[in-house]
């Protein structure tokens, strides 16, 4: 667990990435580091790592792994939303399944970036940190 990379100013979006796979999650950091807005303040393997540090980081975004091990992405995803439901969660899925997405949407998901398409990380970051720009004033 990593618990604090970086401290960003005012206008910049905290996120925190969880994913039980280093280096998926080393690949999302070096791809946010391109967004001007975009700090990564913590990172997490499982889902229970995500809760604690979301509820001491209070991050504006989640990239949120479906499968881990344990509690998996959309459960921990209730969970955060229930403890802190201003956080926008963008989910990361191998399992692209209208059924999968569906259960995503219910639970609270904001957007949806495939695994293997890096370009689809700025896309879904731009939306969901523009939404919550309009959001904030």
């Amino acid at each position: 667990m990593i618990p604090h990379l970086s401290i960003g100013t005012q206008r910049d979006v905290g996120i925190l990435l969880v994913d039980d796979q280093p280096a998926v999650r080393q690949g999302l950091r070096l791809l946010l580091q391109l967004e001007p807005a975009a700090a990564v303040i913590g990172e997490a393997g499982t889902g229970t790592e995500a809760l604690a540090l979301a509820r001491d980081l209070k991050p504006d975004v989640v990239f949120m792994d479906i499968a881990m091990p344990g509690m998996d992405g959309i459960e921990t995803m209730a969970l955060l939303v229930a403890m802190l439901p201003q956080v926008a969660v963008i989910i990361l899925t191998m399992y692209g399944t209208s059924d999968t997405r569906a259960r995503a949407l219910a639970a609270g998901a904001r957007a949806f970036v495939e695994k293997g398409r890096p370009e689809e990380v700025e896309v879904a970051f731009r939306q969901v940190s523009d939404s919550l720009r309009l959001r904030m004033g």
